[in-house]
């Protein structure tokens, strides 16, 4: 090769690399950009002389995942713990919290308690009842408008994780026509395809392959594909068939029929976060706010109708409730659809903070059998206490009871969505206006060994309806552990009699449910109606003495309930926060190490640019020197 061919040579090396340094220069702030790299051999012509063998990015697979992995997971962590901070800021405000509602209502009773009769105090106790109930509303209100805020937030990020994976599919197909047209490849759209990539990391975790070395497939991490080779698959944003209310990711089948993926499908992401957040979190929170408003409503109203107001009526409903909600799955092959559902009132003790699943194991059983399973935990509850009135269509369990009609209708695998208290508390509203039926007095009276009745409950309407009263109850000892209980009217005509009794049983008499004590023989006890007049404040005690009482769930008392609640919240803030700290410090790593090998350096690019000034001079000196070379020689001849 002569010295001209090796000086070009040079100079078409340098001038390549300098084009490549001034490349990464300008694109020092592109996002997604990876350094370029030129390559330099000995050139295979001969002779000498230097060839430029590959343009090449200065990229690490391996790298790569492992920051698209913690990206996405950041990605997530940071999501929830936006959206979990609100929560916690709504339920830790000292002012605008239920905590000081719920104690000044209680307080207003006391005061009642103090003056029966005194319009003030009276006015005092609906005052605060209204300002306690429109609290649950808001509170609720605002969860609720979360819940369907996530809903919008969802189909967004179904909208811009669709726009990415058709972009995705499009770049194989231009790498892929590239690569054919020259044969090498073109690095500008692959570090379009790793940005893309990268940024499907942040809305959701998903599965990279790389096929041959070359084009790149994408599934979530059960399997199903988004992006194989040129053909996208679309996520949509459905109506969970469970919740209508509930948007969830759909997935269009081979068949083409678009199926529900379940929920826990998605991590990673924003869209993870997003879902992750409504099922550990906000569906919790609403939970338990609706069970404290149906407790209050329940314990409240059940307490009140055993008090006399004062037109000497006993008391009615003190708050209003909303019912239980739910919901026929979409895809049940029968025909049976909840056509009511209430709370169970007598075991309202058994109303926990959670939703259910329900699904018919034996449609064919006399009666049909159903699998009741807690949503919060996954625990199936047990067969005792799952009932099913086949007659009237009616299943029972936690503290509620539905219809299911029709009965007949209903087929093996059928599926039912339950949320005995999600909106409880958005209707949660006093039922009383005039002050004077506050039912402050005591309706039902005592006397004789008292000890033999433990508590007792009215129905409202119906308490020593008969006129009847006073009865007087004989207790009688059977000597086998057992006792009968004897009752005797006003006029001294016997009553109903109650055989085989024990302590803690219920018996109802004249309306009045009874509850049994310590019992002894030969125990007499006198049942009457016993409103006193405008100065009687027994029933507002027994109201006031709510306030420390386990109604919620037979197990926290409302205060007890709301501060567990609030810690619980709290308690997952700092965690998320916690866990969100380190991983954005492993993020932040791997961000590193990804730039320490991609990205621009200026101070290193500008001394290339020195070194390829020089490599370039040199070379076009070889070539001069080549050509002063062939100047003398020819000047020979002269």
């Amino acid at each position: 090769m002569s010295i001209f061919s090796t000086g070009l040579s040079g100079l078409n090396a340098a001038q390549n690399a300098l084009a490549t340094t001034s490349n990464n220069i300008s694109n020092v702030f592109t996002p997604g950009y990876n350094r370029e790299v030129t390559i330099l051999g000995q050139s295979s012509t001969g002779g000498g002389g230097v060839q430029v063998n590959d343009i090449q990015r200065q990229f690490n697979d391996y790298v790569a995942s492992q920051l698209n992995a913690a990206t996405s997971k950041s990605s997530a962590l940071e999501t929830y713990a936006n959206q979990v901070g609100q929560i916690d800021s709504l339920l830790a405000d000292r002012e605008a919290g239920l905590a000081p509602l719920m104690q000044n209502f209680f307080s207003s009773l006391e005061d009642l308690a103090s003056a029966p009769s005194d319009p003030a105090a009276r006015q005092g106790v609906l005052g605060s009842a209204d300002t306690l109930s429109a609290q649950f509303r808001s509170f609720d209100g605002y969860l609720q408008d979360m819940q369907e805020g996530i809903n919008g937030q969802i189909a967004d990020e179904v909208t811009q994780i669709n726009n990415t994976t058709e972009q995705l599919a499009g770049l194989n197909r231009e790498i892929a026509l590239a690569r054919a047209r020259s044969g090498e490849a073109p690095n500008g759209l692959l570090n379009q395809r790793d940005r893309l990539v990268n940024e499907l990391s942040e809305r959701l975790d998903v599965r990279l392959n790389i096929q041959d070395g070359k084009t790149y497939n994408v599934s979530l991490p059960n399997g199903q594909p988004l992006v194989a080779g040129t053909q996208q698959f679309k996520l949509e944003a459905m109506d969970s068939p469970a919740d209508p209310q509930r948007t969830v990711l759909g997935y269009r089948d081979s068949a083409g029929t678009l199926v529900a993926l379940d929920e826990d499908t998605v991590t990673g992401g924003t869209l993870g976060g997003l879902m992750d957040f409504r099922a550990e979190t906000l569906d919790k929170t609403q939970n338990q706010i609706g069970q404290m408003a149906v407790s209050l409503a329940v314990a409240f109203n059940q307490q009140h109708a055993n008090g006399v107001d004062l037109d000497g009526e006993q008391g009615g409903a003190f708050f209003e409730i909303g019912q239980p909600r739910a919901y026929a799955d979409g895809g049940n092959a029968g025909s049976a659809q909840v056509t009511e559902a209430r709370f169970d009132v007598e075991n309202i003790d058994r109303l926990k903070a959670t939703d259910y699943s329900v699904r018919v194991t034996d449609a064919t059983a006399t009666p049909p059998t159903f699998e009741v399973t807690r949503q919060d935990s996954g625990r199936v509850l047990d067969s005792d206490d799952v009932t099913f009135d086949a007659a009237n269509g009616e299943l029972s369990f936690g503290g509620v009871t539905l219809t299911l009609d029709p009965a007949t209708g209903l087929q093996d695998n059928d599926r039912f969505e339950v949320q005995p208290v999600r909106r409880a508390a958005g209707s949660l509203e006093s039922a009383i206006s005039d002050l004077d039926k506050i039912a402050a007095g005591n309706l039902v009276g005592l006397g004789g060994d008292t000890a033999a009745i433990a508590d007792l409950q009215a129905e409202p309407g119906n308490a020593l309806a008969s006129g009847n009263a006073p009865w007087s109850l004989s207790v009688t000892d059977n000597g086998d552990g057992t006792f009968t209980l004897a009752t005797e009217d006003a006029t001294g005509t016997a009553g109903p009699s109650f055989a085989n009794l024990q302590s803690g049983d219920e018996i109802t008499l004249d309306g009045v449910t009874l509850t049994l004590g310590e019992l002894e023989d030969g125990q007499t006890v006198s049942l009457k109606a016993d409103a006193t007049g405008s100065g009687d404040n027994r029933n507002a005690l027994a109201l006031q003495d709510l306030q420390d009482e386990s109604i919620v769930g037979g197990l926290a008392s409302l205060s007890g309930a709301y501060g567990a609640m609030v810690s619980d919240v709290g308690n997952r803030t700092n965690i998320v926060q916690v866990n969100l700290d380190a991983q954005q410090g492993l993020t932040d790593q791997l961000k590193a190490v990804q730039q320490s090998e991609s990205g621009v350096n200026l101070d290193e690019e500008a001394a290339n640019l020195i070194r390829y000034q020089q490599f370039y001079q040199a070379n076009a000196k070889v070539i001069d020197t080549g050509k002063t070379v062939i100047d003398t020689i020819l000047g020979l001849r002269n």
